[in-house]
């Protein structure tokens, strides 16, 4: 008996109307990284494990997929794994190609990434990344035109949503006054966790990764600030006013704050929020600076874009002091929230605009020949390959939402016309090519 096939957990089969939405959220997201002036490139799904191994930090690096054979025999070449994410082999191509790049360079990168995870709702092994980064310069103009970016995407889209901000050296001015400074890593891991675990928990594994009681007794105030960003800002520069990382930190958090302001009109949209959050975190230990995170506000789901600051990313491939920023569109939870909203145009389905239906091997030839004609005018058309019952070439279309419905008969063939269909209202006309031509551009 043949093996029911399957795919592995945590990856999905995507259907053409999927597909169709799928190619609504890249196009939409490719547009505005365009608009601001970012050029595509792509790198390669796998990588060297020694690129990929120590840049996500002690819970990222479990969750690397490692390949088993790679068509070396063992000893022979470096161990290899798939991609985590697309901005450590944006980093290492940046090396890479120095000399070809002009900096500062933009870049966005649309393709799949891997990560060895439990599956569950909103989380995948396999997912899709839309990265837009900028290297080559430390100016906060950059943070400020991805806030810009992620409103501009998601009002397209129509959703609401909450983009939180934060900054790493915030994080690190808070272990300062905390006396823990040498655990930025071991907190900032924990608190990351918050929405997931909840305080309690968060306390506890601060606890057991060697934190005192009276550190993280001090730490909870810090975490639970309330107000305006500008009355948080206000409250953390007083807690951080002796750590000079720290008030670093607030200055670019106020700056790129100012920067944004200075951009909105009232015309501006009222779906998008803009929140200092002291608890993101960004588990990814190459963060310096800024760091974002954006969560939907009308659906129960993790993060659906973040990112942040890199200083020196490309330091570890041996190019130092090349800053960078960037964040990266999740468009795997993207199409999950989009589709519990209800929120595609009905015109995402790529469908084909007319069917040609035909009673017989004459007329089919007749029929491609007026498909070839409508193809050059950029319409989307088919011919029935059969000769087949016209109730079953009717049921095709109606089952695809094919719009209109070509039909050759002796009669067509002897005018040099076809009968026209509206597969949604029934209605037929007797119709020329050019006057079929000009009815389905105008749609």
């Amino acid at each position: 008996m043949a093996q029911k096939p399957s795919i592995p957990k945590g990856t999905r089969d995507f259907s053409p109307l999927e597909m169709s939405r799928r190619n609504y959220i890249f196009d939409t997201i490719r547009s505005v990284f365009r608009l601001y002036g970012y050029r595509q490139i792509e790198t390669p799904s796998m990588e060297q494990m020694s690129t990929l191994m120590g840049k996500y930090g002690e819970e990222g690096d479990k969750l690397l997929f490692r390949i088993q054979n790679s068509g070396e025999k063992a000893g022979e070449a470096p161990e290899k794994g798939l991609r985590y994410d697309l901005t450590v082999p944006f980093a290492r191509y940046v090396v890479q190609h120095r000399e070809e790049l002009q900096f500062p360079f933009r870049r966005y990168q649309i393709q799949p990434v891997w990560r060895a995870d439990r599956p569950q709702k909103g989380r995948y092994r396999e997912f899709y990344q839309c990265d837009v980064d900028v290297v080559g310069t430390d100016s906060l103009v950059c943070e400020t035109e991805l806030i810009k970016m992620v409103e501009e995407v998601y009002s397209r889209f129509g959703i609401r949503v909450s983009m939180h901000l934060n900054n790493r050296k915030i994080l690190a001015g808070i272990a300062e006054v905390i006396g823990e400074e040498d655990k930025i890593t071991d907190i900032t891991t924990a608190i990351d966790k918050l929405d997931k675990i909840g305080a309690d928990n968060v306390n506890k594994e601060l606890l057991e990764r060697g934190l005192s009681r009276e550190a993280v007794d001090r730490l909870q105030p810090i975490l639970r600030l309330e107000g305006s960003n500008e009355q948080k800002l206000q409250q953390i520069a007083e807690t951080l006013n002796q750590s000079e990382t720290g008030m670093k930190g607030v200055e670019e958090m106020r700056e790129v704050l100012r920067l944004y302001e200075s951009t909105r009109t009232a015309a501006d949209n009222n779906a998008f929020r803009l929140e200092i959050d002291l608890t993101l975190a960004r588990g990814l230990n190459y963060y310096t600076g800024a760091i974002f995170e954006v969560k939907a506000l009308d659906v129960q789901m993790g993060s659906i874009t973040g990112g942040g600051r890199y200083d020196n990313l490309t330091g570890i491939f041996g190019m130092p002091g090349v800053s960078g920023v960037g964040i990266s569109f999740g468009a795997d939870r993207i199409y999950d929230v989009l589709t519990e909203l209800n929120l595609y145009p009905a015109y995402t389905l790529e469908t084909t605009a007319v069917l040609f239906a035909t009673f017989g091997e004459k007329e089919r030839e007749y029929a491609m020949q007026w498909a070839d004609s409508l193809r050059r005018q950029g319409i989307n058309t088919e011919v029935y390959p059969d000769c087949s019952k016209m109730k079953k070439q009717m049921s095709y279309a109606d089952a695809n939402g094919i719009e209109y419905a070509a039909i050759v008969g002796g009669n067509e063939m002897e005018t040099n016309t076809v009968m026209l269909k509206n597969m949604q209202t029934g209605e037929q006309q007797q119709v020329s090519l050019e006057m079929l031509t000009q009815t389905l551009i105008q749609k």
